[in-house]
């Protein structure tokens, strides 16, 4: 082969690779891992409100002992919630995300539970560490909702690609491992509307 037809061989080749880069064929494991890293935020965040909920419960347990039933189903609703899960090869499968949901909601039920037995008690609300924990608290459950909407957006960008040309084509001939992602969907009755929680 002379060293014309190697030249040619040699940009064929470079134009092809330059074509198919800028086609989309990396479009899919680069979505994946947005997913997986959205994925992982959220579960950053339920863990950090996971830790602040021992400290939040011995608060109130210092105040309103009497209400030992209200702790106790915030301390094993966060023990149901801190058991379950999921990593980045169960985000397709719906059933794993649904229990993690699940769980997670009957947390977010009852810390609401517990912060309405804390109006009766107005020397708690006073407190700098309860205040402190409940505004930490408010803010985690602020990540949260961020970090969820986060990770729904890269879900939807991730499916919508391997759904659409030229993705769908990608998916089916390089990347059909890669499945499509589940979303966050509402679990709660009424999730549409906000609890009714006073402070």
């Amino acid at each position: 082969m002379n060293i014309r037809a190697k030249r040619t061989t040699f940009f064929s080749l470079l134009l092809a690779a330059l074509m198919l880069s800028g086609c989309g064929i990396n479009n899919i494991p680069t979505f994946d891992e947005q997913v997986k890293s959205a994925w992982g935020q959220v579960e950053n965040q339920y863990q950090r409100r996971a830790d602040l909920i021992p400290n939040l419960v011995s608060t109130v347990k210092g105040f309103a002992a009497q209400e030992k039933d209200t702790l106790t189903a915030v301390v094993e609703a966060r023990a149901k919630a801190t058991s379950i899960n999921v990593n980045a090869e169960d985000l397709s499968n719906p059933e794993k995300m649904q229990a993690f949901d699940q769980a997670q909601s009957q947390l977010s039920s009852a810390l609401s539970r517990l912060m309405v037995v804390v109006e009766r008690y107005p020397e708690l609300k006073s407190n700098q560490n309860f205040l402190a924990l409940q505004s930490q608290l408010e803010g985690t459950e602020n990540r949260i909702s961020v970090a969820r909407r986060d990770y729904i957006k890269a879900v939807e960008k991730y499916n919508t690609e391997i759904r659409t040309f030229p993705g769908r084509l990608w998916h089916s001939v390089l990347y059909s491992d890669l499945e499509v992602r589940e979303s966050f969907e509402a679990t709660a009755e009424n999730a549409e509307q906000a609890p009714q929680v006073e402070f």
